[in-house]
């Protein structure tokens, strides 16, 4: 019994790691606004390893169309810029010699849909980890009822799994509705 428990309180974890690393995901998919997490998947070759920008660099929005990036030395001006390009997020960097200026240019339609698509696609990663996750937990439940658990128990706990699997879909569901409608804002 305790490893039933154990077995369904594993999938609900690992089916919430699902939705933690769809909202993770849905933060990089640009809806408009300027953020800092728009350059969150920038690496900046910093002395021989790849560093997050974050951590090289003050990343501030001083206004909805625009990023500064200030690097804590004046020599990562160029690395940086060369990393965000190599990033391929769409922007244009811009050097002063002090901080680099990104300007974010606004949505255009065919690019809402093209981030409504992105977003559709990361749902659906999202649900297949859900059910990859329900299959694995019944895959154990079946294991502990050839090594004796009752049938009873088990089908109940594969019922529960199930519920879990339903819920958790459906919050990743809500989810991109949300994404959807506030991508789609003009």
């Amino acid at each position: 019994m305790e490893e039933i428990d154990f077995i369904i309180d594993e999938a609900k974890e690992a089916m919430n790691g699902s939705v933690a690393h769809l909202e993770k995901s849905f933060l990089n998919i640009r809806a408009g606004k300027a953020s800092p997490q728009m350059l969150g998947s920038v690496f900046v070759d910093y002395y021989g390893s790849q560093t997050p920008l974050s951590q090289i660099a003050n990343v501030n929005v001083p206004d909805a169309r625009t990023i500064t990036i200030q690097p804590y030395e004046k020599s990562m001006l160029n690395p940086i810029e060369k990393a965000i390009m190599v990033a391929n997020l769409g922007f244009n960097p811009m050097n002063n010699g002090d901080l680099i200026i990104i300007s974010v240019p606004p949505l255009t339609e065919e690019r809402r849909r093209d981030l409504v698509k992105q977003a559709k696609a990361e749902a659906e990663d999202a649900k297949i980890g859900i059910r990859n996750h329900r299959k694995d937990a019944n895959t154990d439940i079946k294991k502990q009822e050839k090594e004796g658990v009752s049938e009873d128990v088990c089908k109940a706990a594969e019922e529960t799994i199930q519920k879990l699997t339903d819920s958790f879909i459906k919050k990743v569901e809500e989810h991109l509705v949300q994404k959807e409608a506030e991508i789609m804002k003009v």
